[in-house]
């Protein structure tokens, strides 16, 4: 081996033992260093003359391991620039605010190393709710607890602060809580805006702080995440008024029209009925000819919360438009339509609006019309056009009662007219 031969050797070996006692690289790194150092060698060989001395041999190893800090830092500094790319990927792909939240708190367990679970929790008007979660199992939306008023997500959420804890049992803010409550967490306020959107909480099972890449990762995410979900709720906003009557809250046609599509698949999918109750506010046009439109108004969103406070939540009441309202009961036959309505009947008959001091009452009632699907009809519009006829006929020859529909609704066909002239 020649002198320039061993010299190379000797400062490859040199810088090789330098990094190696470096705890900072981690081990999976070691083996991709020692071809970095070989190509750092072959690049910078010819720097060190023959007949140089030692010191030149010491400056040219720290050359290489100072070349090696360098491009580990580019190459960390690509990676975050990869995982922001990715991030922005995952968040913007949705409009869906629950899938957003998802987004979130996978991407948050992928970012630390011994995470153990991700938390989101919205804010707003200075209380937070559950948003989405994600463990080390793979549990989704399963919450630990309810965020407690002097407990870390609320403290980051008044606050705007990020709070780490290195070691849950012997802090303050868990002095009451679960010894399972063990590890490190991290709580990281959303903020867009200037304004609180949410809170992640990230939770290891190991005690001690995070690193610093680790904490530039999650401010990225946080900074994204809070871009997302406010997008995701100004759109979630914007559809339920889109699909929201503005007089009385409810549903409105267009909402209708998407549920019974829905029901529709669900009832295929499972081989079940579901019934449509077409109804009519019976003496409503006497309290907007006695008492005026404005209370009118009043009349038609009192009767509309009492009946929707007494349909099961997997039902779907709607305003159909004017003062007819429609019902869709899932999973249910004629029979169980029959006892529900009656029962909204009853109910109405009883309703006791208090109209102003000495002026006259009016008598309210509910005349309704019953279709099922796939009896009556197999398609949203003929399933509505069947409840309605019913309806119909209800209204002429017996208000205050229901009808069911009779045989199977058709599809409607173009009328044509003869021009005159033969034409």
């Amino acid at each position: 081996m020649t002198e320039k031969s061993e010299k190379r050797a000797g400062v490859f070996h040199h810088a090789w033992e330098v990094i190696n006692k470096d705890t900072s690289i981690p081990p999976e790194e070691k083996k991709g260093t020692l071809k970095l150092l070989q190509i750092l060698i072959e690049v910078a060989e010819a720097s060190p003359k023959s007949g140089e001395s030692d010191g030149a041999d010491k400056l040219h190893t720290k050359d290489i391991v100072t070349r090696h800090s360098l491009m580990a830092l580019v190459k960390q500094q690509a990676d975050e620039l990869n995982t922001l790319r990715d991030l922005s990927l995952n968040l913007t792909s949705s409009l869906d605010l629950q899938t957003v939240l998802e987004a979130v708190v996978t991407e948050a367990m992928r970012l630390v190393k011994n995470a153990r679970s991700a938390h989101i929790f919205l804010y707003s008007h200075g209380e937070l709710s559950f948003g989405a979660s994600l463990n080390s199992d793979g549990e989704k939306n399963n919450p630990i607890a309810t965020p407690r008023k002097d407990g870390l997500t609320y403290f980051v959420a008044n606050s705007g602060e990020k709070l780490i804890i290195e070691d849950m049992l012997n802090h303050p803010l868990y002095r009451n809580a679960s010894k399972s409550w063990c590890g490190s967490i991290i709580g990281i306020p959303l903020k867009f805006n200037q304004s609180i959107v949410g809170v992640m909480n990230l939770s290891r099972s190991t005690i001690g702080g995070f690193t610093t890449a680790e904490l530039r990762l999650l401010g990225l995410l946080a900074d994204q995440a809070a871009v997302a979900i406010s997008n995701a709720s100004l759109h979630q906003m914007v559809a339920e008024q889109a699909n929201t009557d503005i007089l009385t809250g409810l549903p409105n046609r267009r909402a209708l029209d998407d549920r019974l599509q829905e029901d529709i698949r669900h009832a295929k999918r499972m081989r079940t009925q579901f019934s449509v109750v077409m109804m009519d506010l019976d003496g409503f046009k006497s309290v907007n000819d006695t008492h005026g439109h404005a209370v009118g108004d009043e009349v038609l969103r009192a009767v509309f919360d009492c009946l929707s406070a007494n349909v099961r939540p997997t039902d779907f009441l709607a305003r159909y438009g004017g003062d007819e309202l429609t019902l869709i009961i899932r999973e249910a036959g004629a029979d169980v339509a029959q006892n529900v309505t009656a029962k909204l009947i009853e109910l109405i008959n009883g309703f006791d609006y208090p109209f102003p001091p000495g002026s006259k009452k009016v008598k309210l009632g509910i005349t309704a019309g019953i279709a099922v699907y796939p009896i009556h009809a197999r398609n949203a519009g003929d399933l509505l056009r069947a409840a309605d006829a019913a309806l119909y006929q209800g209204k002429k020859h017996s208000r205050g009662a229901m009808v069911l529909a009779k045989g199977v609704t058709g599809p409607l066909y173009p009328i044509t007219f003869k021009q005159k002239g033969g034409q």
